[in-house]
C-alpha cells in the first residue's frame, strides 16, 4: 500500500494558510515587540541591586527561563483562571506567556550587554559629555557592529557606517564644546 500526495486537493484551503501565516506574523511581531520592551526595563532594574526587587526580577526571569514554555501557555490558560477567578481568553493569554517568555530572555541579554562593556568605555563616552541613555545607545552601537560584522563578514562596510553614525553625533557635539570653551576662555581675559 503507497500513500499517493495530493496537494492539488489543499487549494480551495489557501485562505486559511494565508489567515493562519498573518496571525502568525502578528503575534510573532507583537509578542517580540513586548518581550523586548518588558526585557530592557527588566534588564535595567537589574543592574541597580536593589536586593527587594532584584529578587522579584530574577525570580520572573528564572521562572519563565526554567519551565517549558508548553507548560506555560497550558497553565496561564487553564489554571490562572481558576487562582485569580478571571476567564482569560486564548489571544491574551498567548500573547502574554509569549512576551513574558521572550522577556526573561531579553532581560538577561539587556544586563548581560551592559555589564559586558568596561570601565574604560564608560569613563570615556562620559568624558565626551555623553547623558547615560546615549551612553547606552552608542557604546552598545559596535557591539551590535560587530554581530552584523560576525553575520556578513562585511567589516569594511560596517564599521564606516559606524564611524559616520559616530561622526554625525560627536562632530555637532564638539563644536558646541569648542563654543563654550571659547566662551570660557573669553570670560576670563
Amino acid at each position: 500500500m503507497h500513500y499517493v500526495w495530493d496537494f492539488a486537493i489543499l487549494g480551495k484551503y489557501s485562505h486559511l494558510f494565508w489567515l493562519g501565516l498573518g496571525w502568525t506574523i502578528a503575534y510573532t511581531i507583537g509578542t517580540v515587540l513586548l518581550g523586548t520592551m518588558l526585557g530592557l526595563v527588566v534588564g535595567i532594574l537589574r543592574l541597580g541591586r536593589w536586593p527587594g526587587i532584584d529578587w522579584l526580577l530574577l525570580a520572573y526571569i528564572e521562572l519563565f527561563r526554567c519551565t517549558p514554555l508548553l507548560v506555560q501557555i497550558i497553565w496561564f490558560y487553564y489554571a490562572l483562571p481558576v487562582v485569580i477567578g478571571v476567564n482569560i481568553p486564548a489571544h491574551v493569554a498567548a500573547v502574554s506567556v509569549l512576551s513574558l517568555y521572550g522577556g526573561a530572555f531579553y532581560a538577561e541579554i539587556v544586563r548581560g550587554s551592559i555589564e559586558s562593556v568596561h570601565s574604560a568605555q564608560w569613563d570615556a563616552a562620559r568624558s565626551l559629555g555623553l547623558r547615560p541613555w546615549r551612553v547606552l545607545r552608542l557604546v552598545d552601537l559596535v557591539y551590535n557592529a560587530t554581530l552584523i560584522n560576525a553575520e556578513t563578514y562585511r567589516p569594511l562596510e560596517v564599521y564606516t557606517i559606524v564611524a559616520l553614525i559616530y561622526f554625525a553625533i560627536l562632530f555637532p557635539a564638539t563644536l558646541v564644546a569648542r563654543r563654550f570653551e571659547r566662551g570660557l576662555t573669553y570670560d576670563k581675559s
